[in-house]
């Protein structure tokens, strides 16, 4: 945890994009906890498919306390003031599938097994920051036990990053019995997890084959849901429809799923968190820095590459699914943090409506952890989570590559806005 406060310091001072400003004005950051901001947003997007106009925020306290349409140029007394009517504001991204500590080691491949625990560690903080940098102020990293630290220092303000929930470790082992998988549950539970992330899948590099039963996963949802915990299911084929009949909260992935599959999501209230091109393509643009580790051969990457006319058809008929509720999750690994954005255009390029893709990263996505009524909108009462966009995402949707300024909790990390 020192070395995690140390490099606070270090990531903040030296490693800015050009032009990029932490809030360090001696009233603003007098006590975030406390001080008054005022936003001017030019367009406002609501994060639940609305659109505002030369709108007023008001923050105190790391809350949005008042949200003001049409409103006269007006400053609050003592307040800082951010002058965002050249730019789109919306709620802080959310990612729901993140593996924030996967990284390049320093020989430039992944699993480098001559890294130090410092190195690794630096590398996760650095993924952390350039992360929230690109818009994201809330993440689900699954399946990694080494997030338990990071997230506890994310999550106290001790360095800069988003917001991280964890699965720790998943839960994958075919050979568990339903009642062992259950008491992994609840040592989950007890270990401070999140939610349950379960392997129900193979790999896609493998053919992506069901490894669970169907008791296995039920007894895996069934018990998550006993503990108040969510669960996230990594599913192709039948494993989809097995998930949701299961009653598991998500499904992730879901290659090959059949339209019955995608009728069962919806007919079940489960998220649906498809990848749609970010992982895939940057697999295969960084082949030579993750080949030869566990199922990442050329076979495996020949299965990639062929799957991806695949996923594109199955996304299509799951934007044609009434009621199913499609949620937003990048899947994140070495080489895409900090580009997480990159999966909004790829899913508009697919087919999605620009706003339902975004909506998919606000609101849908904080109700799919629950959160429905702490990040995802901007409203009064609602954590002042805000960031601003240097174009219109809805006439184009690569505009999600210009993020020029990033609130988190009320706290400004990043402000390249002119006029302030």
């Amino acid at each position: 945890m020192k070395l995690l406060r140390a490099f606070t310091f270090f990531i903040v001072s030296s490693s800015l994009a050009p032009g990029a400003q932490i809030h360090s004005d001696a009233k603003p950051q007098q006590d975030a906890k406390t001080q008054t901001v005022v936003i001017r947003a030019g367009t406002l997007l609501d994060g639940k498919g609305h659109a505002l106009h030369n709108a007023l925020i008001v923050v105190q306290a790391g809350k949005i306390v008042r949200v003001d349409a049409n409103a006269r140029d007006q400053r609050v007394a003592g307040a800082a003031f951010y002058d965002l009517s050249q730019r789109t504001v919306m709620p802080g991204w959310i990612d729901l599938h993140d593996h924030i500590t996967w990284h390049f080691g320093p020989n430039g491949r992944m699993g480098d097994k001559n890294e130090t625990p410092t190195q690794a560690a630096l590398a996760a903080a650095g993924n952390a920051y350039v992360t929230l940098m690109a818009g994201f102020t809330t993440i689900q990293s699954v399946g990694s036990p080494e997030d338990k630290e990071l997230r506890a220092a994310l999550n106290s303000g001790e360095m800069p990053g988003p917001r991280l929930l964890t699965s720790l470790e998943p839960i994958e082992d075919p050979k568990l019995t339903p009642e062992q998988i259950r008491e992994a549950v609840r040592r989950l539970k007890a270990e401070g997890a999140d939610l349950v992330k379960i392997f129900a899948s193979r790999s896609i590099r493998q053919g992506g084959g069901q490894t669970l039963t169907e008791e296995q996963i039920q007894a895996a949802c069934g018990e998550a849901k006993n503990q108040g915990l969510r669960t996230l299911v990594h599913a192709y084929r039948a494993a989809v429809r097995a998930a949701a009949n299961a009653g598991c909260t998500e499904v992730e992935h879901g290659t090959y799923a059949t339209q019955e599959d995608l009728d069962a999501m919806a007919q079940h209230g489960t998220f649906f968190d498809p990848q749609v091109g970010l992982v895939i393509h940057n697999y295969l643009d960084n082949k030579q820095k993750f080949l030869g580790g566990g199922t990442y051969t050329e076979e495996g990457f020949a299965k990639m590459q062929e799957v991806l006319p695949e996923i594109a058809e199955m996304f299509k008929h799951a934007l044609a699914t009434r009621k199913l509720k499609i949620v937003f999750g990048t899947d994140a690994v070495a080489g895409a943090h900090g580009r997480n954005a990159e999966e909004f255009i790829y899913r508009v390029q697919a087919g999605e409506d620009a706003m339902d893709a975004l909506v998919a990263a606000n609101s849908r996505a904080a109700e799919s952890l629950n959160m429905q009524d702490e990040i995802g909108t901007i409203a009064p009462g609602m954590q002042a989570d805000i960031i601003a966009l240097d174009g219109d995402p809805v006439k184009d949707i690569t505009a999600v590559r210009k993020v020029v300024f990033v609130m988190k909790g009320g706290k400004v990390y990043k402000n390249e806005a002119a006029g302030r």
